[in-house]
Parts: structure tokens; C-alpha cells; sequence
């Protein structure tokens, strides 16, 4: 950690000295923004409730003309993701004397309006161009909420406690927040069906995730060593991995996932830098009596002491009548990634451990964050017990998965004492009817 970490550091941007703003000085996350009416796509920062614009930045010699800064001319964050970390932290360092309270820029109002975005000005597109996307299945309590529903006496398959279980998804249907999501059709059968039928999914489920992004990436062949791991994640964002549980519970087997969950994936517009991050590092989460220890390829001293993240994901619903009442959205859960049985490293080093590349940009996600409460599963498939237990809004409606016209709202941040809160924003996405066949 350094200087940019300082939780009283202020910014001449005074909203992001707000006690519960999301993108404070000590934040700034990258993202990909154009301005209403230019369709032309370039990296910005986010401060407070405005958007850095790098490139005029760099344009009036606020910034050096370092790699990373010409970088941020792109159109996506792919070039700045594949920079060596040292590079990177010097860009932050420099991204931070200039907007800190006595920073050079404040000194010219009419020079901080043209480097500022508003955000409510700015349309966010997809942070990368994601070549591959992984998710996996990281939370032991998800996986054991759902395997109890299939097999009560045996929820945990043999190698979940040696594997970090995942899947290939299909990186063309990653969205960016705010876009809407089409109910998906396909094959389902009912328990007393002799047949399945096609048609509109009745079990659509959202799951909240957190997201990270492979930064230096590795040669076909070669691998990622569980210490250097931590290197070789450039940061990390909101992810809604929409999931057609009616569907998927029919194709499963024997390959896992498939029409299920690929129609959709919903990412945060902002990426929360791993050097961000670095305040909130805790020890993973301690090994149950009697469970094994990682097999030595993916065991970490280091790891072990400093694999965890202190972030809180939430989940928010609101309906079409909700919205249409002026009334909130309703919280449906909050869970913890303290507790995560595999961290980011384990994930990244085992997903390469047999010499496959990874590419800048490449997107893996935790797979849904649950915690050993009620309150803080991260799907509607375990907060309703796959549909048993419907939910019941304030408003009297009821849900046992999402209807059309409803809004999924994921937050996140990142919270620990004696240092300044911050957040992923938002990761939104809101359901429309299927074509009717």
C-alpha cells in the first residue's frame, strides 16, 4: 500500500467525499464510457459522481504521456490490463496528486469542468472486449445449499473440497449493465411429463458474483504459480450470471451448464483495480475441521494469510408495480466474500495449471456468493428453496424467481476499519417476455 490508500485523502471533486460515495479518491476504478451523442468510446476514472476523462487530461499535460495514459485512448481496457503492475501503480499515483484536494487541477474551475464527466451525462459500456469467460463455484455454502436440494444425505460431490469447480460460459453474451434481458426458451420437462416441451423459461433466477479480469496473461504451455497469481489480476467488478434453472436442471448431464445460463451476463460498468483493493485483503476463510488442504500447487503462505477480500455483495428486486408506485427497491439478500472456500488466486492458478493461456481482458467469476444465513444467499434458487418458499414483497406481491418487468439491482463495496469505504457501483438488468413461438 501507499499514499493512494490514505483513508483521509480528499478530492477537490466534492462528491466523492460523501461518507458512503462508491468512488472516492482512494477508489478510482477504470471504466468505458462516450458521451451522449458521440458514439466514440474511450477509458475514464470514476470520482464522486463524475467521470475522469483521461484522454483530455493527457491532451492539456495534466498527466505524463506514460503507456498507461495512452492507453486509456482506447476503446476498451484490454491494452491498460496487460501493462506490468508497477507501471499501473505509478499511473494511480499520478491519477491521484491530480485530483486530491490540492491537487494541480483544482486550482482551475473552468479547467476541472472540461477533464470532468458528469456520470448522469456519460452512457458505460462493457469495461473490456472479454475473449474468454469462466465462472465458477467458489461459495461452499451455495454449493452445498444447492447439492442438499438434489441430494440431501451427500451435497457435496467428492472433489469440491480438492477442485475449484467451473465452466466455460460464453463470452458474446456478456452484456453491460442496464441492458435488458430477454426471458430465454428452451427444453424443459416436468417431473410427471413423459416428454420435455419448448417454451419461455418459468424459472428465471439471477446469481450475484463478484467478477475479476486476467491482467498480464501466460504463454500457451506455461502456467501461473500460486504466488505470482495475485499479479495477474488486473481488478474486479459486479457480476449477474442470469441462470433459466427450469432449463438447466434438464440439460445438465452429464456437461454441465449450457442454453441455461449463456444467454445472458450481466457485468458492473466499473473495474476496481487490484491495487484498490489491497487495504481490504483478510486470510481466507479457515478449513473446517477434517476438510483437506489445498493440494501444494494451489497453497500459499501468503495466500492463506492475505487470500481474502473483505467486500459485501447485495441484491436488490424491483418490480414493474413497485416502480410504478414511486416505492424502493426491496433488498433481498447480503452475503460476504469473506467466507469463500477458493479465493481469486486459487481460481486463476488452477484455471491455467494445465497450461491453458490467458489472455488480457479474459473474465472469471466467483460464481454466486452465499454465506451460512438465510438472509445472505445470492440467488432466488436458494432464497426460495427452488420455489417452495416464495418470497413475500412489501408491497404484497410474491416471488418465487423473477417475473417480466422485474429489476435486478447488485451492489457491492468494500468495507474495514480504519479505512475508507469503497464500491463497484451497480450491475442492473430488468427481464422482458420472451418471444412467444
Amino acid at each position: 500500500m501507499n499514499e493512494t490508500h490514505d483513508p483521509q485523502l480528499m478530492s477537490w471533486v466534492q462528491s466523492a467525499n460523501a461518507p458512503l460515495a462508491d468512488f472516492p479518491i482512494q477508489n478510482l476504478p477504470f471504466g468505458v464510457f462516450s458521451r451522449t451523442g458521440d458514439s466514440a468510446s474511450r477509458v475514464g476514472v470514476a470520482i464522486g459522481d463524475q467521470i475522469l476523462d483521461v484522454t483530455v487530461c493527457l491532451k492539456a499535460g495534466l498527466l505524463s504521456k506514460s503507456p498507461a495514459a495512452r492507453a486509456c485512448g482506447e476503446s476498451s481496457l484490454n491494452t491498460l490490463m496487460g501493462l506490468d503492475p508497477a507501471e499501473l501503480a505509478d499511473f494511480r499515483r499520478e491519477l491521484s496528486a491530480l485530483l486530491k484536494s490540492d491537487g494541480k487541477a483544482a486550482r482551475s474551475k473552468s479547467r476541472a469542468k472540461k477533464i470532468l464527466i458528469p456520470m448522469r451525462d456519460a452512457i458505460m459500456g462493457l469495461p473490456a472486449e472479454v475473449g474468454d469467460y469462466t465462472d465458477f463455484y467458489a461459495s461452499i455454502h451455495h454449493a452445498t445449499n444447492v447439492g442438499s436440494m438434489f441430494r440431501p444425505d451427500n451435497p457435496l460431490l467428492p472433489n469440491y473440497k480438492y477442485v475449484p469447480i467451473g465452466y466455460h460460459g460464453r463470452a458474446s453474451s456478456i452484456i453491460a449493465s442496464g441492458t435488458d434481458v430477454k426471458r430465454p426458451s428452451g427444453q424443459t420437462k416436468s417431473p410427471d411429463a413423459t416428454a420435455p416441451s419448448f417454451g419461455p423459461s418459468k424459472m428465471l433466477d439471477y446469481e450475484s458474483e463478484l467478477g475479476f479480469f486476467v491482467g498480464r496473461g501466460n504463454e500457451i504451455g506455461s502456467t501461473i504459480p500460486i504466488d505470482e497469481s495475485e499479479s495477474h489480476i488486473f481488478g474486479y467488478c459486479l457480476v449477474n450470471d442470469w441462470s433459466a434453472r427450469d432449463i438447466q436442471s434438464w440439460e445438465y448431464q452429464p456437461l454441465g451448464p449450457f442454453l441455461a445460463k449463456n444467454f445472458a451476463t450481466t457485468l458492473s460498468p466499473w473495474v476496481v483495480t487490484a491495487e484498490a483493493i489491497e487495504p481490504y485483503r483478510i486470510p481466507l476463510a479457515a478449513r473446517a475441521a477434517g476438510d483437506p488442504q489445498p493440494l501444494k500447487y494451489l497453497r500459499s503462505g501468503m495466500g492463506a494469510a492475505r487470500g481474502g477480500i473483505a467486500a459485501y455483495l447485495e441484491v436488490f428486486l424491483s418490480t414493474k408495480k413497485m416502480r410504478a408506485s414511486g416505492a424502493e427497491p426491496f433488498r433481498l439478500s447480503r452475503a460476504s466474500f469473506e467466507s469463500m472456500y477458493w479465493s481469486p488466486a486459487q481460481m486463476l492458478t488452477h484455471h491455467a495449471s494445465n497450461g491453458c493461456n490467458m489472455k488480457p481482458g479474459d473474465l472469471l467469476a466467483s460464481g454466486t456468493v452465499s454465506g451460512d444465513s438465510p438472509e445472505s444467499r445470492g440467488c432466488l434458487l436458494e432464497l426460495t428453496w427452488r420455489g417452495a418458499n416464495p418470497i413475500k414483497l412489501p408491497n404484497r406481491e410474491v416471488r418465487r424467481f423473477l417475473e417480466d418487468g422485474d429489476e435486478v439491482i447488485m451492489k457491492g463495496h468494500l468495507e474495514m476499519e480504519g479505512r475508507a469505504r469503497i464500491g463497484f457501483g451497480e450491475c442492473r438488468g430488468t427481464v422482458v417476455s420472451a418471444d412467444q413461438v
